[in-house]
């Protein structure tokens, strides 16, 4: 079972990371969280694994911090919470976020994440309220480290495009929302991009 990975960033996306170790590359499935805080390709790269294995897939969840794999284990003992919709609720809105969301019942923020509907959302509070009360906001890294942007402007649309998409929201929607955070000036790069639109999004 993988639990830590450490190696070069061969590739890199919004929603995921093949790092190269061992002459191996590894592909990572990541929130926007740790996508922040990654450099560029090329540089060092440290992720805690969890190792999601089943009959017919074999798959790897990669965080910044022990902290954020914590939660997300927390989240996907929820029943209707698998590993898919814990990495877009860790996207959405910040770990810090999340754990506040939980242990004061707001239900208006934790449905306004795709996938999470209010059934799932009063799950989440029964039975993680308790749970989730050690990962305080100071012990959780929301990390908001800016990566220089990359690519064509085209190139870098298209990836916060699909990194939205792959979200869970819908397209037309996604393209409205980045062309407002766009029109309102937000720096052309997928992160600022891509946190400006779930803002938008989730209002």
């Amino acid at each position: 079972m993988i639990a830590y990975l450490s190696g070069k960033i061969f590739e890199k996306d919004a929603n995921s990371v093949i790092v190269q170790t061992g002459g191996v590359g590894y592909e990572v499935t990541i929130p926007l969280s740790t996508f922040y805080e990654l450099g560029d390709v090329g540089t060092d790269a440290e992720l805690r694994i969890y190792t999601y294995v089943r009959e017919d897939s074999f798959q790897l969840f990669g965080f910044k911090t022990l902290q954020e794999r914590e939660l997300f284990l927390k989240l996907i003992t929820v029943s209707g919470i698998g590993p898919k919709v814990a990495i877009s609720m860790l996207s959405a809105i910040k770990a810090d976020e999340i754990v506040a969301a939980i242990r004061t019942e707001n239900l208006v923020l934790l449905t306004s994440i795709p996938g999470i509907g209010k059934k799932t959302a009063e799950r989440l509070v029964i039975e993680l309220r308790d749970k989730v009360a050690a990962l305080s906001a100071s012990a959780i890294a929301g990390g908001s480290g800016d990566i220089p942007p990359t690519g064509s402007t085209n190139e870098i649309y298209e990836d916060a495009i699909s990194a939205l998409v792959n979200l869970g929201y819908q397209r037309n929607a996604a393209e409205k929302a980045l062309k407002k955070a766009i029109h309102d000036g937000t720096e052309m790069s997928v992160q600022k991009l891509l946190r400006r639109s779930l803002q938008l999004m989730a209002k």
